[in-house]
């Protein structure tokens, strides 16, 4: 066999190792790094549908309560609201004042309209009329279904406090992984994006997911091709000189 073919054979096989290396090392660390960046949660009731509905699987962004912006679904232990993490959407921060409805059924923030495209066609922003003024470092929670969600307007009606401190935040829902047909990154809630502060911040799911699937297709292209190019080898070698 001549150097420069056992010279390719030795490439093709140092090149299917390294894709394989290259492989493992994005599979293994995308899901390493959603599992430490990110925390499973069951949804127990479809308070928040259609966003998310009762038994969906999702993943939440760990986040510190400064982090979280208007429009964001947030996880929340709040021992005054139940012994559990609950759900809710964040509709008002610290400083503003939350009102409903106008003519058009729509929840008002600091006098702004704000068109909720996350609702059921037709749903009014509220069944109930109310308006509060959120403490500083507080936040105002409703679920997205607002015909049937237990959340800041049922505990301004019963006299308790209404808002939740942010620091009671520990995680923002950024996708929906089960099951599969609702597989997907939440909606982005833009009718708050002119307000002060904007939206957050996509976390890193989509590039981490990106990573997994990439690494798997480097491990599949690894194990199809090696013993492609070990065959390739082997017929390489006996095509040398053979000795009477």
């Amino acid at each position: 066999m001549s150097a420069a073919r056992r010279g390719g054979g030795r490439l093709g096989q140092r090149l299917s190792r390294a894709t394989a290396v290259l492989g493992c090392l994005l599979f293994l660390g995308g899901f390493v790094l959603v599992a430490v960046l990110y925390q499973p949660y069951a949804i127990p009731t479809d308070s928040m549908a259609p966003t998310v509905r009762s038994d969906d699987r999702v993943l939440a962004h760990r986040v510190a309560g400064a982090e979280v912006r208007r429009g964001d679904v947030v996880v929340f232990r709040q021992e005054s609201w139940g012994e559990l993490p609950m759900v809710k959407r964040v509709v008002a921060i610290g400083g503003d004042t939350v009102a409903c409805c106008d003519e058009g059924g729509r929840l008002l923030v600091n006098g702004r309209p704000i068109v909720e495209r996350y609702l059921d066609v037709g749903e009014p922003a509220s069944t109930t009329p109310f308006e509060h003024e959120v403490p500083e470092d507080e936040l105002f929670l409703m679920g997205d279904r607002r015909a049937d969600s237990l959340d800041s307007r049922t505990r301004l009606t019963e006299g308790e406090p209404a808002t939740v401190p942010r620091d009671a935040v520990t995680a923002r829902v950024e996708a929906t992984v089960w099951p599969p047909d609702r597989f997907g990154l939440l909606p982005r809630a833009s009718g708050f994006a002119d307000l002060p502060g904007g939206l957050s911040q996509p976390g890193p799911f989509r590039p981490l997911l990106w990573a997994i699937g990439s690494g798997a297709a480097l491990i599949l292209l690894s194990v199809l091709t090696g013993p492609l190019l070990r065959g390739a080898a082997r017929i390489g070698e006996g095509d040398g000189p053979r000795r009477k």
